[in-house]
């Protein structure tokens, strides 16, 4: 096999072995079911793929159920549920309507209902009714996505702009009780903040996002700044949740497949959080300093990076990753980077992510196209698309972040 065989067949088998089926059959085996009825509401990427491994696990006993997910994400009908595609990362008029429709489905739940509550990544932007109006939510989103914030920072400000958001969905719920089941796609595995933590307490203060608009100079109107002098909820009494998949899990696949091609892995961390040039460069330099090794070895590094946009051009965090790896690792030897999005789609485009290797930066050399030009613009999609070094693997089912590769071969 060629080392982008190699890495296709990784991030296939990496991506199957994060698939949310048989966690949530794990979550719900044991669940005590109420006298009276159960209904779900799923949201996030994942949405889809998890109600239907809720439905068919608890078949009739399942009363009715919502899945709120990401155009293009839905795999058809599912019985006794209503299945929405809505906007993300910015949420638009379908995250509205689908999420109003979810807290209908709360206004007549007695002490005796459960509610099953599906949560994947991408929850954020579609799982959403806003406090503020749709221009403030939108703009202020935007501004965030656009600063480099981080996502923790994000959803500290999502929080106290939205209606479920913060707790406030499971204050909704009452007097019923609420089921949680989590696929995580936030480091730490902090259930405050996967999809801004709609069931689950606020730890964060009003301070803190005070500080937020200070540090990334966000230009607010006086509505969301009165909004972010409001407090959230700080516990949810009527809530039990569990967390059933990671993105340590999709590194742990990477692992076994990695030592099974012949590589010795060498896990960096599960927990990367800086931007997607810096990282790629990071792992360019290890590669520069590991050539002389005389064995294959194989850097892994998960986790989220951030983008902060200078330019205008197309792309997403995994690309940018490696395409800045690629102007690292130009004419070493049997080298290659890769990194995609275990969701199946990278920002704003088809791609799942990006791969290069020694001869990337001198094949778009010869295009006459410059790596620091496209870095600066943001174009990074374009640019693999010149060398063949897009990741396609279209929407996956399941969503735990991402994963970063370095590949070193010496056979």
């Amino acid at each position: 096999m060629t080392m982008r065989e190699e890495a296709e067949e990784m991030i296939r088998r990496a991506i199957r072995d994060v698939q949310p089926d048989e966690a949530v059959n794990a979550a719900l085996r044991n669940l005590e079911l109420p006298e009276g009825r159960v209904v779900a509401v799923a949201f996030g990427k994942a949405a889809w793929q998890m109600a239907k491994a809720a439905s068919d696990a608890l078949g009739d006993k399942l009363e009715e159920g919502i899945v709120i997910t990401k155009y293009g994400h839905s795999r058809g009908e599912i019985p006794g549920f209503q299945i929405f595609e809505a906007g993300h990362p910015v949420p638009d008029g379908n995250s509205f309507q689908a999420t109003a429709r979810a807290v209908e489905l709360t206004e007549s739940l007695t002490a005796q209902d459960l509610v099953l509550l599906l949560i994947s990544g991408g929850g954020s932007a579609l799982f959403e009714l806003p406090l503020c109006s749709e221009e403030d939510l939108r703009d202020v989103t935007k501004q965030l996505l656009a600063c480099g914030a981080s996502i923790g920072e994000i959803n500290m400000i999502r929080k106290r702009l939205s209606r479920v958001k913060g707790g406030r969905f499971a204050r909704m719920c009452l007097p019923a009780r609420v089921f949680a089941v989590v696929l995580s796609d936030v480091l730490g595995d902090r259930l405050d903040m996967i999809a801004s933590g709609p069931a689950w307490g606020d730890p964060t203060t009003c301070a803190m996002c005070r500080q937020i608009v200070e540090k990334y100079g966000l230009e607010i109107s006086e509505d969301v700044r009165r909004l972010l002098d409001a407090e959230t909820p700080k516990r949810c009494e009527n809530v039990t949740a569990r967390v059933t998949g990671s993105v340590r899990e999709l590194c742990a696949s990477l692992e076994r497949s990695c030592r099974e091609f012949g590589y010795e892995p060498r896990l960096l961390t599960a927990s990367l959080d800086c931007e997607a040039k810096e990282a790629g460069a990071f792992l360019a330099a290890i590669a520069r300093d590991h050539q002389e090794e005389g064995k294959s070895v194989a850097y892994i590094a998960g986790g989220e990076t951030v983008v902060r946009l200078t330019g205008k051009g197309l792309g997403g965090r995994n690309q940018e990753l490696a395409l800045a790896a690629a102007a690292g690792i130009g004419g070493l030897r049997d080298t290659a980077v890769f990194s995609v999005g275990s969701d199946g789609t990278d920002g704003p485009t088809d791609a799942a992510g990006g791969y290069v290797d020694e001869n990337t930066a001198m094949r778009l050399e010869e295009q006459g196209i410059s790596i620091a030009r496209l870095l600066r613009e943001n174009d990074s999609y374009h640019g693999l698309e010149q060398c063949e070094g897009l990741i396609r693997t279209g929407p996956t089912g399941t969503n735990v972040n991402d994963a970063a590769c370095l590949l070193i071969r010496r056979k």
